[in-house]
């Protein structure tokens, strides 16, 4: 009798094990210059339900949140919850980016808006798949930018989340991030910034700045900075959530309060403790960090609830 129970629990544990599995289709959205890879979750229930296009933040991050140098899976976990509610998501690697490396446009080519059309082709995607009914657009640190852009005047977006995002325009976050460097690199680099705030090129960048500002990105960061995301929420006209962790070292309560007065009527969720890749963490910044890298810790409890919560409502 033991064998056959201990054989009937293996094979229901390998039926919920292959259940979980068969959740998670590769999604592919064809571009020009080449494929960019998704991961598609679906809840039990397949048909007539919402989905969730989630936006990763700036560089190298994948589909699920991580990176070379981090794993947290934070996106990944995000996509389980949702599914876990009935709501379908769909992530994908940005071009340039683990499964969407061959998507990539020369350096000198590549704009903001080549990201946000990005965003608008999924949306366009999802729009004709039958299987959901709304769409809504949840956009993480720069991802949250991209989907609120991309998501003004927009009859196929039903909502937007904003998750860690900022609230100030790039320039001056840039500037902010440098306020604690010698005098003399600053009186270098801010003149540079404003330049490409202004919409110029820099005429001469010096070797040592190549970096931050060589020629071939320059076209890419002009059009990065003339996007204000206070001025930008204000143009949306569907439901908004705002969350921000307070435990969060990129992205700060201001930018959220920023974003909260640019739309008024949007929901703002502060989330105590919680840090920028969505866990909460109870040490000093050196804990800050290493949850950065520990794909162990789940999602901020809170942090998961808002998001249903407003889904749902």
């Amino acid at each position: 009798m033991k064998k056959i129970k201990s054989l009937y629990i293996l094979i229901i544990l390998l039926f919920l094990t292959n259940g979980v599995i068969a959740q998670e289709e590769n999604i592919v959205l064809k571009t020009p210059t080449g494929d960019i890879d998704g991961t598609l979750m679906l809840p039990e229930i397949k048909q007539n339900i919402p989905v969730v296009l989630i936006i990763a933040g700036s560089g190298p991050t994948d589909r699920n949140g991580n990176n070379e140098s981090m794993e947290n899976n934070a996106y990944k976990y995000l996509a389980e919850a949702l599914s876990k509610n009935g709501i379908a998501s769909v992530r994908y690697d940005k071009r340039g980016i683990a499964r969407s490396q061959d998507a990539m446009v020369q350096e000198n080519d590549m704009r903001f808006e080549t990201y946000i059309n990005d965003v608008k082709s999924w949306i366009d995607k999802l729009s004709k798949d039958g299987r959901f009914n709304r769409i809504i657009i949840a956009g993480h640190s720069e991802g949250s930018l991209l989907g609120m852009i991309a998501a003004e005047n927009n009859i196929n977006v039903s909502a937007y989340i904003s998750i860690a995002g900022a609230g100030r325009p790039a320039d001056v976050i840039i500037k902010e991030q440098l306020s604690e460097s010698p005098q003399k690199v600053k009186d270098m680099v801010f003149p540079m910034i404003d330049t490409l705030k202004k919409g110029d090129t820099i005429r001469e960048v010096p070797k040592y700045f190549y970096a931050l500002f060589r020629p071939s990105i320059e076209p890419y960061m002009i059009s990065w900075f003339k996007y204000n995301p206070q001025e930008e929420i204000k143009k949306l006209n569907i439901p908004v959530l705002i969350i921000q962790g307070l435990n969060d070292l990129q992205v700060t309560r201001q930018d959220a309060e920023l974003l909260h007065e640019g739309l008024p009527i949007a929901k703002l969720v502060l989330v105590d403790k919680m840090n920028h890749v969505l866990k909460i963490v109870e040490g000093d910044k050196k804990a800050n960090k290493r949850a950065y890298d520990n794909p162990d810790l789940p999602l901020a409890d809170e942090f998961v609830k808002a998001v249903i919560s407003f889904l749902k409502s």
